[in-house]
């Protein structure tokens, strides 16, 4: 995807581009502007800070089996990112997650990243997201009855999966789609739990 100029719906302009490696500053600086909320939806689990480690995964990616979409504001912040993981025993199904900087939401940002991440996933051959959910987001759940496209498939301790049908017509599914990816964990919250691949003893976890 070439980058481009985005305006949202109260007028705000920002730029959306691949993530490339040369962001690890941008994406570190960007976490920082999440309140403790956001960050435990998006890493089930309280996380400080992001380690080396996590940089090079969220940065370093080929953007066909992992693809990183980020926002950018005038001055060079990172407001937003969504992304996508292919499942390496399903190529048609890919995890993925949208973040939006606290002080951004409710503007229209989500909701469009969400639509060029859908669009992404379908160039690639990917038809169905999965995502990560904390099951005590009894708000979440009630959302999900009302997105058609939204299958339960799978519940485990404290959170549930599930996959959501991508509709080569209306790529961004609107709304309900990101809200459910918004408040979704994917891989990288992986690299931050000692019992989940990607982490090994010494391995900077973030926290």
């Amino acid at each position: 995807m070439d980058a481009h100029d985005l305006t949202l719906r109260d007028g705000a302009e920002v730029l959306v581009r691949p993530i490339e490696p040369g962001d690890r500053d941008a994406l570190a600086a960007g976490f920082e502007r999440l309140s403790d909320e956001s960050r435990y939806r998006r890493f089930l689990g309280p996380v400080d800070h992001l380690g080396p480690s996590m940089l090079r995964y969220l940065t370093e990616v080929d953007h066909r089996d992992h693809e990183a979409l980020g926002a950018f504001e005038s001055g060079g912040g990172l407001v937003g990112v969504a992304r996508y993981v292919r499942d390496a025993d399903v190529g048609a199904r890919a995890e993925a997650a949208v973040t939006v900087a606290d002080d951004w939401q409710g503007r229209g940002l989500g909701t469009a990243l969400t639509g060029l991440l859908a669009g992404r996933a379908l160039d690639e051959g990917i038809s169905t997201f999965s995502a990560m959910l904390l099951a005590e987001n009894r708000e979440m759940i009630e959302l999900l009855d009302s997105v058609g496209s939204v299958a339960i498939t799978a519940r485990e301790g404290g959170t549930i999966e599930v996959e959501v049908e991508l509709e080569p017509e209306r790529p961004g599914a609107g709304i309900g789609l990101y809200r459910v990816l918004r408040t979704a964990a994917g891989r990288a919250a992986e690299l931050l739990h000692p019992l989940w691949p990607g982490t090994g003893p010494g391995e900077d976890r973030g926290r």
